[in-house]
């Protein structure tokens, strides 16, 4: 049973609820452009030193006195619509469902599944900062809209090509052989992403219509083609540092996509490859339903794409939100997938779990949960200990467009040195009132990480096994997003049935 793609249970409700945010969203965004004239990143800082331009205060109280006005002016139809949207939230589904053809068809795994009883997937895991641009800009991000279509179109350049391997086996830092200096032709610079600093207005000429990826079936193409990847050493398993994608992504997991319209942008940028994709994942206004106790202004940013169907879907509000995480629907979203592969006449399935925890800096009460009893996460050594080979995936706001961060190239090459990643990659939080003594002795510099890949080692079957091939830090999104995006390769076998 295929899930239905609007929220609401009727074209009438889904009417209404149009009609009640129509009324809201130009009072959203006036408010939201009021703050972002306010705040500058230091990217915005840089360019104008760079220019020599001296207006920008007088854009400020321009900028401001106008949007406060139009705030000021949309207010009273703002309230009427809020007056409408509010009770909708009563009957609305909490995520939305988009689902179109996929133009490059899948690989049909189930004759090898059948001839060796093993395949593998693809799964990846980023936090990408969409917040209102205002809000975004706290983090040193801006441009919200065209970090969306950016950031989707980097994704289908990354996954779309080939899975050709060439590993620089190094200790800690870089080789010489990199993308730029390799033998094998590579994308232009523009494609990976990367802010270029060169440019008057970064990501201003991103337009949602003609520079959105337009992938094409024919993947053997050698501007797809890896770029030599640094394969880390003291692992269990192989790991690398890549300025790509993995190719062939199964899933992706994104958290932090509040904003509506960015999400709806990442939906297109995506649904060509990504044919069922689950966003504006969570609850609004009062929850739970019916009282006043938590009033939720944002949803849960949580963003789900699978190039397998989704045959289910629940979601699950956290209580206890603090702070200003109590003004999102942070929570739980499980997905079950329908991956393509048969044993005798049942088809299987796969069980997805996307989160976002909630922000305030509570690391030690994360890293002892019993989550890790049932999970297996390949990068920690124990409850606040991580394995040698671990990279931090938290970036430090005020260096993400430092010449050591601001490309895929530059920031592989800061993750793979540890001198490098001091300066670049946040540390850990230290406990109140004890002062941080950090690496101890003995111990690589890694940085705090906070973004988690995990997986069951057996499934729900007792005859399923599921083992760690590959795990991958990537760069591709150097100066769009403050997090480092994580993926990992698994392999699922199914032991043979007993004969009776």
């Amino acid at each position: 049973m295929s899930l239905r793609e609007s929220p609401f249970p009727n074209f009438f409700l889904e009417g209404l609820h149009a009609v009640g945010w129509g009324l809201i969203f130009p009072c959203f965004w006036f408010l939201d452009h009021l703050l972002a004239v306010c705040i500058s990143t230091s990217l915005e800082h840089m360019l104008r030193r760079e220019m020599e331009c001296y207006l920008h205060p007088l854009q400020v109280v321009f900028g401001f006195v106008l949007f406060f006005i139009l705030f000021i002016i949309s207010t009273p139809f703002a309230l009427l619509g809020f007056v409408l949207w509010v009770p909708l939230q009563a009957v609305r589904r909490p995520f939305a469902y988009h689902h179109q053809e996929q133009i490059i068809p899948m690989e049909d795994r189930n004759a090898r599944w059948e001839e060796s009883g093993k395949v593998s997937f693809v799964f990846l895991s980023g936090n990408l900062c969409m917040l209102p641009d205002g809000v975004a800009r706290f983090n040193n991000l801006g441009h919200t809209q065209n970090r969306a279509a950016y950031i989707g179109k980097s994704i289908v350049q990354g996954v779309t090509r080939p899975h050709i391997c060439i590993f620089v086996d190094s200790p800690s830092s870089c080789s010489t052989v990199t993308p730029s200096s390799s033998l094998i032709p590579q994308p232009a610079p523009s494609s990976y992403g990367s802010i270029d600093v060169s440019a008057t207005n970064p990501l201003e000429d991103i337009r949602e219509t003609d520079d959105l990826p337009k992938p094409s079936c024919n993947q053997n193409s050698n501007q797809h083609k890896d770029p030599p990847r640094t394969l880390l050493r003291d692992a269990d398993v192989p790991v690398e540092v890549s300025a790509l994608f993995p190719s062939s992504v199964d899933v992706m997991c994104f958290q932090e996509v509040f904003d509506k319209r960015a999400a709806l942008k990442l939906t297109r940028a995506l649904g060509p490859l990504y044919g069922h994709v689950l966003y504006d994942v969570g609850v609004y206004a009062c929850q739970p339903a019916g009282t006043c106790s938590s009033f939720k202004f944002f949803n849960s940013g949580l963003f789900l794409a699978s190039r397998y169907p989704v045959m289910e879907a629940e979601y699950h509000c956290f209580p206890n939100g603090r702070g200003e995480d109590a003004l999102a629907a942070k929570g739980l979203l499980t997905v079950k997938v329908e991956i393509g592969l048969r044993k005798g006449e049942k088809k299987m399935v796969g069980y997805i779990n996307c989160t976002h925890l909630h922000a305030p800096e509570d690391d030690r009460l994360e890293q002892s949960h019993s989550v890790f009893e049932d999970y297996m996460d390949p990068c920690r050594a124990g409850a606040g200990r991580e394995k040698p080979w671990v990279i931090g995936t938290l970036l430090e706001h005020p260096t993400l467009y430092d010449e050591n961060t601001r490309t895929p190239d530059s920031l592989q090459r800061t993750l793979e040195t540890e001198e490098l990643r001091k300066d670049y990659i946040s540390p850990p939080v230290a406990l109140g009132g004890v002062p941080l003594v950090y690496p101890e002795s003995d111990q690589p510099w890694t940085g705090r990480r906070i973004d988690y890949l995990l997986y069951r080692e057996s499934a729900v079957s007792s005859h399923g096994k599921t083992e760690l091939e590959e795990f991958t830090y990537v760069t591709q999104l150097a100066g769009l997003t403050d997090h480092v995006p994580l993926a990992f390769r698994l392999a699922v076998s199914l032991d043979p049935q007993p004969a009776f």
